[in-house]
């Protein structure tokens, strides 16, 4: 299948869905308008469709190596990112004091939207780089910014990010990684991380890796973590590479899917001679990886976006080929398309509303991000702030558990040729899987949201946020069209019964902890479903003035019957959900293994 950026979604979700608008009449970006994002948006939609979606197929079945002790990734790779540098998207939204071109952070979200749709395995490496530089931004010294921060901006130096060890995934507590202060300023590192994105790799010069170590004599647990900026290859004073530093990829991961994408095994220091430079304060490395962790959420949310976006086409452009079975009552003549089929339509439809809810959801995000930065009012950058601290949890979580649903329907519709590799629907189902898990799991990202984001504030960004999909409910709902007017009811439905649940958990908060965690994943799809509902229904409003003004009356009915149907399924679910959310602990008990097994 040919792939297509999806462009004109994009635009239309950013706009009338997300908010962008606001963002533009902050007047903190110098000549900003809809007329240069669209050019904008239309030039990535080339780069991507051209430079990067061909190589999706082939980097899947001919993945990333390690030989002799170097990195290869799979071919047409490195002419991609050498086409990404040089048309300034990893630049985009990074100051112009350092290289970047100042825009808002929404489009970089917009880029990470389409560039994983293109190819999952190229665009996580970009996702990397920039989360390193936003740590540094946050906490290096000057110094530590002038060396590395323009080439890291512009890309020609990537970054990583190394967190795990063996012992240490979730719970960072355990890491064993060393850097002892060697007198001059520099630390002298040791250690082993796994699951190293791009931890090495043959698209730059060199790889900026930041890696959370002990100091000797560090207190225990997380509070004994510094984090260090170690270079690849050594960097002098004027910022020319120097000597190779004793960092090594010694093991690429063989992966369920993500092929494409070097997945390392880092040895630091294993001929004692790894050297690198204190980010920020010592044991405070935490705070600089929840720099990098916070944007790298968000970027996963979208990267299932992206995945869940490829996976429709696919699905799409199948269904409208093969050609299986008759309509309903005909017992002889030519077979039929199956998109011609109800039940086919309608699994493509649930595709594209779940495309589109987490689409909004996570434009949102960026406009909240951005607004939370640049709003003129102090209030107004305060609401933003406690909305993206809101949303941030809902976009890693709720898109990616959907677009694992998402790639596995497409499966479904390829029928048995969807179990088939050369059918390419089963590589979205694999790269998928993984975004679910990495960058903090889906449970965490629930208990997150019972926990800080909900009980940090006493649920006021939660109560706020459904006051506002009431508020839309109400003007949907005074739409003279019926179906303007059915998803106004289904979302004044859904918000209501994400207030009863966001009510008994603030309740049950202080009484057992245990009950709230055990319905957090309940509240999480449940708030993502709301949230999807809401930004969509702004969309279809929009939609219902274009097409009764007569602009692009098939595509603004399209997005009125995409949100209709969402509405329909997926607020409906959220209505259901309370049960589930308010359950509490007893219905999980301790389970005694011998009870548990056949």
């Amino acid at each position: 299948m040919s792939f297509s950026t999806p462009v004109r979604d994009m635009l239309f979700t950013l706009y009338h869905s997300a908010g962008f608008s606001t963002v533009e009449r902050t007047g903190a970006y110098e000549d900003l308008s809809e007329e240069l994002v669209t050019a904008i948006y239309e030039e990535l939609g080339k780069f991507c469709d051209n430079a990067v979606a061909p190589h999706n197929r082939e980097s899947d079945q001919n993945g990333a190596r390690l030989e002799n002790g170097v990195v290869r990734t799979p071919e047409g790779f490195k002419d991609a990112y050498k086409q990404y540098v040089e048309g300034g998207w990893n630049a985009l939204a990074f100051p112009p004091e350092y290289g970047g071109q100042g825009l808002p952070q929404t489009m970089a979200v917009s880029v990470l939207d389409a560039l994983n749709a293109s190819c999952m395995s190229f665009a996580i490496g970009t996702g990397l780089t920039t989360g390193a530089v936003k740590a540094i931004l946050a906490s290096g010294t000057d110094e530590q910014k002038k060396l590395y921060l323009e080439k890291m901006v512009s890309g020609e130096w990537t970054g990583s990010m190394n967190l795990t060890e063996p012992q240490a995934g979730s719970d960072l507590s355990a890491i064993r990684t060393k850097a002892e202060p060697v007198g001059d300023g520099r630390y002298k590192i040791s250690g082993q991380k796994i699951f190293i994105t791009y931890g090495d790799h043959d698209l730059a010069d060199n790889v900026i890796h930041l890696v959370l170590a002990r100091l000797p004599d560090a207190p225990e647990g997380t509070a004994g973590i510094s984090m260090f900026i170690v270079p690849k290859n050594h960097v002098a004073d004027d910022g020319s590479l120097g000597a190779r530093n004793d960092v090594q990829c010694i093991k690429l991961e063989e992966k369920m899917g993500l092929h494409g994408s070097p997945t390392c095994v880092m040895a630091f220091g294993e001929n004692g001679g790894c050297y690198g430079t204190l980010l920020g304060e010592e044991n405070k490395g935490l705070k600089n990886m929840f720099v990098m962790m916070n944007a790298a959420r968000l970027d996963v949310g979208v990267q299932g976006v992206g995945i869940a976006e490829r996976a429709y086409q696919r699905a799409l452009a199948y269904a409208q080929d093969r050609k299986q079975g008759r309509e309903p009552g005909v017992k002889s003549g030519d077979m039929i398309s199956i998109i011609e089929h109800a039940d086919v339509r309608r699994m493509l439809f649930q595709m594209k509303a779940l495309v589109e809810a987490g689409r909004a959801i996570c434009y949102a995000n960026g406009v909240a991000y951005d607004l939370a930065r640049r709003a003129p009012d102090d209030d107004d950058r305060r609401k933003a702030k406690a909305l993206e601290e809101l949303l941030t949890p809902i976009s890693k979580g709720w898109c990616t558990d959907r677009a694992n649903e998402v790639a596995s329907i497409g499966v479904q519709i390829h029928g048995g040729m969807g179990y088939i590799e050369e059918t390419g629907a089963a590589q979205h189902m694999r790269d998928a899987r993984i975004a679910a898990i990495y960058e903090g799991t889906n449970g965490i990202q629930a208990m997150d949201l019972v926990g800080r984001k909900l009980q940090g504030d006493g649920g006021a960004a939660a109560r706020d946020f459904v006051e506002n999909v009431k508020e839309q409910a109400i003007i949907a709902k005074a739409a003279k069209r019926d179906d303007l007017h059915m998803i106004g009811e289904r979302l004044e439905d859904a918000a209501f019964a994400l207030e009863k649940s966001t009510i008994w958990l603030l309740e049950a908060a202080p009484k057992n902890q245990e009950d709230v965690l055990a319905g957090s994943s309940a509240y999480l799809r449940q708030f993502g479903n709301v949230a999807g509902g809401y930004y969509l229904s702004r969309g279809a409003l929009v939609a219902a003035l274009m097409a009764a003004a007569g602009e692009n009356v098939a595509y603004s009915e399209s997005k009125i019957a995409v949100t209709s149907f969402y509405a329909e399924v997926f607020l409906t679910e959220a209505a259901g959900l309370c049960s589930a959310v308010c359950a509490g602990a007893a219905r999980i008990p301790a389970i005694d293994p011998e009870l548990m097994t056949a």
